[in-house]
């Protein structure tokens, strides 16, 4: 048998051997995603409309600085802010929950496909002929992804602490806040649900709480919690794209409630 090298030719962009639609995922993954940016980034410049009665937007969670009854600091806004900067609450957030999507393992290898065509999907040419992999400047970056778990975490039980907020209106004649139903407070209880699925099934999280075991039977309170995320985590791609889109369906609909478009209808 010889023991020769051999070089491995690639074929050009979009060749394949394939027969099926092959283009028509990274095409929808490229509609879907490229809408919540444009939606994402217009809504959180907004810095209005955003809260809505006992409901507060997830783009603008924890509201740090703002308007509203739900922010933490008594202040619209920072004292060093600079005045001819533009200012939204959301600046404050969206960092997190970006930089977690953008680093997300799975999201990695669909927008790879999506935009830049790396390649276009398995078994097609790519139009380039190297490969860098992920070992230099930007695409290291992607291993940020394991610290961008942890304010990931945080913003689900801050979150679900709002779908609980969600659940009391204020009274506009005594002024109490009584216990109630809105489909507002079954849209944000889904969204703290869907985001809790998809942040809890992280590979990361997986890892954290199984990895670094020669025997998992050794360690059963670890051995219980990574068939929990891992039972998450065999769904990521569906947690992923659904908590994705209704998290951008939240704010809007927080936001035309907040315009007087739509009307919040009280079930209790």
């Amino acid at each position: 048998m010889s023991n020769g090298a051999f070089a491995l030719k690639r074929a050009g962009f979009g060749v394949t051997a394939r027969r099926d639609a092959w283009w028509i995922q990274p095409l929808v993954t490229f509609a879907v995603f490229s809408a919540f940016i444009v939606y994402s980034t217009w809504a959180g410049m907004q810095g209005e409309y955003y809260h809505f009665g006992p409901y507060l937007s997830p783009f603008y969670s924890p509201e740090l600085f703002g308007e509203s009854p739900h922010r933490w600091i008594d202040a619209v806004k920072p004292t060093w802010w600079p005045a001819w900067m533009l200012w939204s609450p959301a600046f404050f957030v969206v960092p997190f929950p970006i930089g977690f999507r953008l680093t997300c393992y799975y999201y990695r290898g669909a927008y790879y496909k999506a935009f830049w065509a790396d390649p276009p999907n398995c078994a097609v040419g790519e139009p380039r002929k190297g490969y860098l992999g992920e070992n230099a400047f930007p695409l290291i970056l992607q291993n940020l992804h394991r610290y961008f778990l942890i304010p990931a975490l945080a913003l689900i039980a801050i979150l679900a602490y709002d779908a609980w907020v969600a659940l009391w209106f204020k009274n506009a004649t005594t002024g109490v806040y009584e216990f109630g139903l809105g489909v507002g407070s079954i849209v944000l209880a889904l969204n703290a649900f869907l985001l809790g699925g998809y942040t809890l099934g992280c590979h990361s999280l997986r890892h954290l709480v199984g990895g670094g075991l020669d025997r998992m039977s050794e360690s059963p309170a670890r051995m219980v919690s990574w068939r929990c995320v891992s039972c998450l985590n065999n769904r990521h791609m569906r947690w992923a794209w659904f908590s994705l889109v209704w998290v951008g369906f939240t704010d809007l609909y927080v936001r035309l409630c907040a315009m007087g478009i739509w009307t919040d209808w009280r079930i209790i």
